[in-house]
């Protein structure tokens, strides 16, 4: 799998071992990295944010002073970080059940302590590419929405006929206008939304959540 490009791995953990090993592993995978010491260093660092400003993802330690990293993760939540921010918990022995139930809570993955190097980076791999997906996905949506804020009332009338199918005529004997209204509405509807066709303009549409 190729590395995905302008991405970043967050490392948090209370042990500066492994923070600097997993630096390393990820440097020779050609993986950036940043990494904080504690839970609460790594919510300063998020503070104010919704949503990742690139692909990422999140190497969490479940047990460190002060907040866990499964009070973290409750944090993450609330404010759906998790989503574009993958989460692999590190984890103990003893804490594999506490991981599962993460994983069912909506955690990426986890990998027990000491963990296979190569399993572990690919699935950080794998995280980013989900990231990189939502964040495209929530980018093109947003285009799209302000595309569609643009449309005027009777735009939007007539866009809604357009995907549904209908011809001209049908449209202009449903919204009670002219055909020649229709065809001008249908036309900077067009334009509005970038696209040459009904067919392209239904697939488009079906891209807003």
């Amino acid at each position: 799998m190729q590395p995905v490009i302008d991405a970043l791995v967050y490392v948090v953990d209370d042990d500066a071992s492994v923070r600097e090993a997993l630096a390393w592993l990820l440097r020779s995978r050609r993986l950036l990295s940043e990494s904080s010491d504690s839970a609460e260093a790594f919510q300063r660092k998020l503070e104010g944010r919704t949503t990742p400003a690139q692909p990422s993802c999140l190497l969490l330690d479940v047990r460190m002073p002060g907040l866990s990293g499964l009070a973290l993760f409750d944090w993450l939540i609330a404010r759906e970080l998790h989503l574009a921010m993958p989460v692999i918990f590190l984890t103990g022995h003893a804490d594999v059940a506490t991981a599962v139930d993460a994983v069912k809570r909506g955690a990426f993955d986890f990998c027990e302590k000491p963990f296979s190097d190569n399993a572990l980076v690919d699935r950080v791999e794998q995280a980013l590419v989900q990231s990189r997906a939502l964040l495209q996905a929530r980018q093109r949506s947003g285009m799209l929405r302000e595309r569609q804020d643009e449309l005027t009332e009777r735009e939007r009338d007539v866009m809604r006929l357009v995907v549904e199918g209908l011809p001209n005529k049908l449209i202009a004997d449903r919204l009670d206008i002219s055909v020649r209204t229709v065809e001008v509405h249908r036309a900077r509807v067009f334009d509005k939304m970038e696209v040459k066709s009904a067919v392209e303009l239904a697939n488009l549409l079906r891209l807003t959540p």
